[in-house]
């Protein structure tokens, strides 16, 4: 599904955009007053990294970041490291 993180699932969330306007008490103002309300949608903040996987091959993901930084998921390495030769 489009908008989905494929590791814990999270996905948009509605909630409200709220328009002010005026000056704040402690800016010396007489306050903001809410001047309008309408709905909106919180999207997760999805990466599509390449992923690996445990058998060792690799799959393309949509995965949010706080997966990606908790560590739920592992990046692929994209190439092997530098070895010096033994002898």
């Amino acid at each position: 599904m489009a908008r989905v993180c494929e590791v814990c699932g999270k996905g948009p969330q509605m909630g409200n955009s709220v328009e002010t306007r005026g000056k704040a008490k402690y800016l010396g103002g007489v306050g903001t007053k809410k001047t309008g309300i309408t709905r909106r949608q919180f999207r997760p903040n999805l990466q599509k990294i390449r992923t690996a996987l445990p058998n060792g091959g690799t799959k393309s993901m949509k995965v949010c970041v706080a997966c990606i930084r908790s560590g739920a998921v592992r990046k692929a390495v994209k190439q092997k490291p530098f070895k010096l030769p033994t002898k």
